[in-house]
């Protein structure tokens, strides 16, 4: 006898309806297991730029998203950053600017609760994408909170296959936006305390290099470098008011909108600024906190003290050294030179007295000794006070260095004679004008004299500044180039004074160049 077909039929549907109920069950917990899984990972970095992409592209990858984005949320409810995923660079780049907030994602900031569309264009707050934008249709968007604060909301659209995003995908996403929330703040305080320390260990080098007599050159160049760590910045810059800076990192990184991602802070005490330090992000990286600023800005505070006291430190060394320097100045002058004169003063009166044709002779040989002697040592009392300074260098130091650089090419080091107020009546733009026409003459000698025996004498004497360098070599060749020589005399007559070169007492080559002081 046959069965009857109806209740064959009704098994299957219940068959059906078991395996139809069966697989949501599988895909709930597949959907589950992948959001743990992505619980995991969003929270298995501490660094908060690497987080926050994570949290948008494993969002997208959750709900089958083709485009997915977070925006951070600032200040007048306006969006500072915008992270998207799914876009080319070929369709980032034609995309004339990023959202800033308004229209139906403007809504979602000011109403921070999930929203859910079929096509963005039908919501009444749709405000239309930026130019060069790609077209979107159905919509996903969640708030994403840390603690009680709405750090920013995650966007979502094009749910692939052309279906509609449903309230498993809303449910899905707030719960990951609720993870996610835990691990922003996490990453927040991680680098909260990374810098706190860097900025610690930063002020401590600053101290310690300062203290050990390291020079401010150094040591700013230490700060930018630091700064521009302590913050995460692309670029850091000091600039200084004459025009020059310190910098490390990338220039083109600073951007002229107001973003967020370049900020400036004074290095000084309020009217008596010493530099400004800039430091600037490249567009699309997150923009400084204030608590950074404010920790960049005790940063700065403490090494602009520290350079402060550095300097006060030189100060004080440079004025014991001024001290010791006019001391011994004194004692050259009161008790050596005195002493000198005596002794002259008495050969002279002997020498009359010696019969002895060759004893007079050594006697007066003797007498000019010492009179050369005193001469030296006037011109040593005039180095030791109150040097002027050429480019951060005494006048006086700069001729001792050019003479004893050119004692390696010669074989022989040239005679030495300086005497006057070199250091203290002459211009800085005549010193400059000597020491040129030193180095000439220096390399004319090396070149062409083939000398044995060499002499540089600078003098300062009635208002007037003598440089003459004289030596045992060729001479002046008649058919030689005298371009240099011509240079040297022009030298000479745009500042009002003369130039000669010839043979002369002994020497076969005496270069003499004559200027007034200044």
């Amino acid at each position: 006898m046959a069965h009857p077909l109806v209740p064959s039929m009704r098994l299957d549907e219940l068959l059906a309806e078991l395996q139809t109920r069966l697989e949501a069950v599988l895909a709930t917990r597949d959907r589950v297991h992948a959001l743990l899984e992505a619980v995991v990972l969003v929270g298995s970095d501490l660094q908060l730029e690497i987080v926050l992409g994570r949290i948008v592209e494993t969002a997208a990858r959750l709900v089958d998203a083709t485009y997915g984005a977070l925006g951070v949320v600032g200040e007048e409810s306006t969006l500072l950053e915008f992270i998207p995923v799914g876009l080319s660079e070929a369709e980032i780049a034609r995309i004339e600017h990023w959202p800033h907030g308004l229209g139906l994602l403007g809504l979602l900031i000011k109403e921070p609760k999930p929203l859910r569309m079929a096509r963005i264009s039908d919501h009444p707050d749709s405000y239309g994408f930026p130019p060069g934008h790609p077209p979107m249709g159905s919509f996903l968007g969640v708030p994403l909170r840390v603690r009680d604060e709405v750090f920013g909301n995650l966007y979502l659209t094009e749910k692939r296959g052309g279906a509609e995003f449903d309230e498993e995908d809303q449910a899905v996403v707030t719960a990951l936006a609720t993870a996610a929330g835990v691990a922003i703040e996490n990453a927040r305080l991680f680098e909260e305390t990374r810098r706190r320390e860097m900025w610690l260990q930063a002020s401590s080098e600053v101290t310690t290099s300062l203290l050990s007599g390291a020079g401010p050159q150094e040591v700013l160049t230490h700060v930018v470098s630091r700064a521009r760590e302590m913050t995460d910045a692309d670029v850091a810059v000091l600039r200084f008011g004459n025009g020059t800076e310190i910098s490390d990192g990338d220039p083109a990184a600073f951007t002229d909108d107001e973003s967020g991602q370049s900020a400036s802070i004074p290095l000084g005490r309020v009217g008596s600024v010493r530099a400004v330090l800039e430091i600037g992000k490249r567009p699309g990286r997150l923009p400084f906190a204030p608590s950074l600023l404010r920790m960049l800005s005790a940063f700065a505070d403490q090494a602009s003290i520290a350079l402060e006291l550095a300097e006060a430190r030189e100060d004080a060394e440079r004025l014991g050294l001024l001290e010791d320097r006019h001391r011994i100045a004194k004692d050259l002058h009161d008790v050596v030179i005195q002493r000198l004169f005596a002794t002259a003063m008495t050969l002279m009166s002997t020498v009359r007295l010696v019969d002895h044709p060759e004893a007079a002779t050594r006697v007066r040989h003797t007498i000019d000794e010492l009179d050369e002697t005193i001469r030296q040592i006037r011109s040593t009392i005039f180095a030791l006070q109150s040097p002027a300074t050429v480019g951060g260098q005494s006048l006086r130091a700069h001729i001792v260095e050019l003479v004893e650089g050119a004692r390696g090419h010669l074989g022989f080091m040239p005679g030495l004679r300086m005497e006057g107020w070199l250091d203290n009546v002459v211009s800085d733009a005549v010193a400059e004008q000597l020491l040129a026409v030193l180095r000439e003459a220096l390399s004319n000698l090396v070149r062409h004299a083939k000398a044995t025996r060499a002499e540089v004498v600078a003098e300062v004497s009635g208002g007037t500044l003598t440089l003459t360098v004289q030596d045992d070599g060729v001479g002046v060749p008649s058919d030689g180039r005298r371009s240099g020589l011509r240079n040297l005399e022009e030298r000479a007559v745009l500042l009002g004074g003369s130039f000669s070169i010839g043979p002369a007492d002994g020497w076969n080559t005496r270069l003499s160049w004559r200027v007034p002081v200044n």
